[in-house]
């Protein structure tokens, strides 16, 4: 009785995974977008920079996990680690480090527990094994979060790396216009805010940064930094050089973004040509079955129904 419960519980949980993705394809991702289209346009009355990188008061659940993750020890080049992988993935409170060491202490209590379970019921099961398990269980439940973080940490940094022509084009525009790079900065950031608000949370930092009496280099150089991204460490090169020497920004601004646009149109074209190759497994191990079931299923009916028969006649 126990496997049919176990086999429904999972039957359950992956159709409920399975409509929640479709949900979100099909009516949540679009309607974010057209709100995002259909939003008035930004104005300078209308809008602050950088309004909302005020930090809202925790929620019960938050303060719970930032109390249990107090309480783990770790050390200095793991935390340094974890803070740079949290900045990187847009968790920029002073209590993130914290509350993810929580969920990193919950997620392994509760694989480790799992695994107990799971040895309850294994028949036979001698004691190293079950002690190794549920070992292994815990140490999957400590390393699973970090690996999410970096996950999530690789796709901000993929959504920033493509909304960076998008972003030189308006400063290209603001600096031709008769604007300082500091005022260019935050007239693009204020733009952005609808449709790319990863980078514009990113350039409104810098501003303010720049307001509260940093360097402008350093500040750009912070703005990498916290990204991690290669292309913005080479905008920021660029943006750099050409103040320190005095040299026009526009030019070299708008020189950039034609690279970034042709470099992705070149990494499009690059993904495209390798369709080919990935889709040879697919084909092989589940369409081309089908395809042979289909084509071969009648003749060997009929041989089975006709041929085996006179065999057998023939042999009595």
């Amino acid at each position: 009785m126990d496997h049919p419960l176990l086999f429904t519980a999972c039957a359950f949980f992956m159709l409920m995974i399975l409509m929640t993705w479709v949900a979100y394809r099909l009516f949540y991702k679009p309607s974010r977008f057209m709100k995002q289209l259909g939003a008035p346009v930004i104005t300078s009355e209308s809008s602050v920079v950088a309004a909302d990188l005020t930090e809202a008061e925790p929620r019960p659940l938050v303060t719970f996990l930032q109390q249990i993750g107090s309480r783990v020890s770790s050390d200095d080049v793991d935390v340094k680690d974890l803070r740079t992988d949290l900045i990187r993935a847009g968790f920029r409170s002073e209590h993130a480090l914290a509350v993810l060491y929580g969920i990193r202490a919950i997620a392994a209590g509760v694989m480790a527990a799992l695994c107990f379970l799971l040895v309850m019921r294994l028949p036979n099961a001698n004691l190293p094994m079950s002690v190794m398990l549920v070992v292994f269980g815990g140490v999957i439940g400590w390393i699973l979060p970090k690996m999410l973080l970096e996950r999530r940490a690789k796709q901000r940094q993929e959504i920033i790396r493509l909304s960076l022509p998008d972003a030189l084009d308006l400063l290209v525009v603001s600096i031709e216009a008769g604007l300082g790079l500091d005022m260019a900065l935050q007239h693009v950031a204020r733009e952005l805010q609808l449709s790319h608000p990863q980078l514009s949370e990113d350039l409104s930092l810098v501003t303010l940064e720049m307001r509260a009496g940093k360097r402008r280099a350093d500040a750009l150089r912070n703005f990498a930094e916290r990204t991690g991204e290669s292309e913005v460490r080479k905008l920021v090169a660029i943006l750099v050089q050409s103040d320190r020497f005095g040299t026009s920004m526009g030019e070299s601004l708008r020189t950039h973004s034609d690279f970034l646009r042709t470099r992705r149109r070149q990494e499009a074209e690059e993904r495209a040509g390798k369709v080919g190759v990935k889709l040879v497994f697919p084909i092989f191990f589940f369409i081309l079955p089908s395809m042979l079931v289909v084509a071969a299923g009648p003749g060997i009916l009929q041989i089975v129904k006709y041929l085996f028969p006179m065999m057998k006649s023939i042999h009595g």
